[in-house]
């Protein structure tokens, strides 16, 4: 009982640093499309989201999955001791992440136009998606290191290469908008469309940051890895009497873990880009004008999709950290050991799902007008988006969780199936939801909510059933969901209290998100929400401990 609770501290904690990491990378995003919405506007981010939603789906095809198998399987090893077959592992991902980064690589370069023209009726974001083939290589090798990190159980070389990644990003990308925007702009003034090139040159500058911040995380992941070997190969020194197995074995089970994993994600994740397919279809066959749907579509995947990620970055982060530690406590049948980490893990992500969905429904407008000033006449669209589809960040936050969960004990293919069975149903709703109710980008925002949705349902229902999980539901949801509705009604009045005696935006929003806050926390724990033990799991928990006491919200 003694190793299951070290185990659950350390996956909390390992879990932690990644989540934090992952929102302080998430916050950078957010930082720099500011000032790129600015420069490139709705239409040219557009282009952006576009390019990446192909790239996102060649680069989950060709490597996504690598770092989840990666540490998976090194966590296998390395539990019972196999120090060289966790290096074979390693041997056999690089090789795999080579071969496999520079196809999709060819592939994105060559087939470019067809993606963007053909398929996705958005030619203009033809040079953005250039730009990014050569980041497909790189980002392969990235993942299996850092995938090799987390096996070993820690989380550390990911979580500061994640922030070196999005900080060299952001100045690279603001930089190479606005120069390339400005160049667009001259050469569409002489072929006689300066707005589309200026948009389209901008939002392929925005991705070359996306190459050079993944080659400087490899660099810092690599400087690691070479100092981290001579330990490692001492390890392996010490191994006595254990076989290891052929490569050509090796690299038939890694292949055998990534298919499961790359069809799970796969399927996760092309609902984005059949969703752009069909709405930009259907929407200019019902007779709007391409500009209207390149805005549409802007605002949803620059300013909704990147709102709604930075929390939903906990759940990815927490899913990640969960599966080694999972790994092994399965691996060593300590199902108490399984358990209390699907419980805390499920709470974690809760606890910061609830408030962050009520907060964004509340502040959506207020939150784009203050961030995108550049754009605020789209503000009431983002607004209302926010407002209708905030709750996918709680689904979201669920479902990337439960799928990380569900691999880590070995339930591979489930994941695949409930993806393929939302997916279906999901783009049913969303063809039912544009073409019978006309309700065009909204109709987008409720599919992909319901989407999560069903994702959450399925995968609990898969968990109950492999592991006899039964889940607690007062303390998990009930208590965090009540805390953030006290938390978004006084949100709300202290934004429109604040608003009508600053006639300030951003200073009233500031000033509701910091009540928010303190709200959200003292309720939580007056309800008893959350508890000392769990708090001191948290980063800096001791401190927050002695706040809460000192405050006399904990005894």
């Amino acid at each position: 009982m003694g190793k299951s609770k070290r185990n659950g501290t350390n996956f909390l904690v390992q879990g932690s640093i990644l989540a934090i990491a992952s929102i302080i990378s998430r916050i950078i995003g957010l930082v720099y499309r500011i000032p790129m919405t600015n420069i490139i506007g709705d239409v040219g981010i557009g282009y952006y989201g576009c390019a990446f939603e192909i790239y996102n789906i060649v680069l989950i095809i060709s490597s996504y999955s690598l770092p989840l198998a990666v540490s998976k399987m090194v966590s296998a090893s390395v539990t019972k001791g196999k120090y060289r077959t966790a290096y074979q592992v390693l041997k056999g991902a690089l090789l795999f992440a080579l071969v496999s980064g520079t196809i999709a690589a060819l592939v994105v370069f060559f087939g470019a136009e067809f993606f963007t023209a053909a398929l996705l009726k958005t030619p203009y974001s033809v040079f953005a998606l250039k730009i990014l083939g050569p980041a497909l290589v790189v980002v392969a090798v990235l993942g299996v290191l850092r995938g090799f990190f987390q096996g070993l159980g820690t989380m550390m070389p990911s979580a500061v290469s994640q922030i070196i990644e999005q900080i060299v990003n952001a100045i690279v990308s603001v930089w190479a908008a606005y120069v390339l925007f400005g160049y667009g702009k001259r050469l569409g003034a002489v072929l006689g469309d300066p707005d589309h090139y200026a948009a389209a040159y901008g939002a392929a500058g925005g991705t070359l940051g996306t190459n050079l911040g993944s080659v400087a995380a490899l660099l810092f992941v690599l400087l690691v890895f070479f100092a981290y070997m001579h330990v490692f190969k001492r390890r392996m020194r010490k191994e006595k009497r254990i076989e290891v197995d052929s490569f050509a074995y090796t690299m038939k089970i890694l292949i055998a873990t990534i298919i499961p994993v790359l069809l799970s994600t796969a399927v996760y994740n092309i609902s984005g880009i059949i969703d752009q397919g069909i709405f930009k279809n259907v929407a200019m066959l019902q007779g709007y004008s391409e500009h209207k749907v390149d805005v549409w579509w802007g605002v949803f995947s620059g300013k909704y999709k990147l709102l709604i990620n930075v929390p939903i970055a906990i759940a990815s982060a927490m899913a990640a950290s969960s599966v080694p530690t999972l790994t092994a406590s399965f691996a060593e049948k300590d199902m108490v050991g399984v358990r209390s980490q699907i419980n805390a893990a499920i709470r974690f992500v809760m606890v910061i799902s609830f408030p962050c969905a009520v907060g964004l429904a509340v502040l959506g407008e207020p939150i784009c007008r203050m961030l995108f000033p550049g754009t605020a006449d789209t503000a009431p669209i983002a607004g209302n988006m926010l407002w209708l589809g905030a709750f996918a960040v709680v689904f979201y936050g669920m479902s990337t969780l439960s799928n990380g969960l569900l691999q880590g004990i070995n339930r591979m293919k489930v994941p695949v199936i409930n993806a393929a069975i939302a997916l279906a149903v999901h783009v049913i709703l969303l063809i039912v939801l544009m073409l019978f109710f006309r309700l065009n980008i909204y109709a987008v925002v409720i599919a992909n909510m319901f989407f999560a949705l069903l994702m959450c349902i399925l995968n609990a229902r898969a968990i109950r059933k492999y592991i006899g999980y039964r889940q607690e539901y007062v303390k998990t949801f009930l208590i965090p969901l009540i805390a953030s509705v006290i938390m978004g009604a006084a949100t709300f009045f202290v934004y429109k209290g604040s608003y009508a005696l600053l006639k300030s935006n951003s200073l009233s929003t500031v000033f509701a998100i910091l009540v928010a806050l303190v709200v959200y926390a003292v309720v939580l724990l007056l309800l008893k929400g959350i508890g000392e033990e769990e708090i001191l799991k948290f980063p800096k928990g001791a401190l927050l401990v002695r706040i809460a006491k000192k405050v006399h919200l904990l005894k």
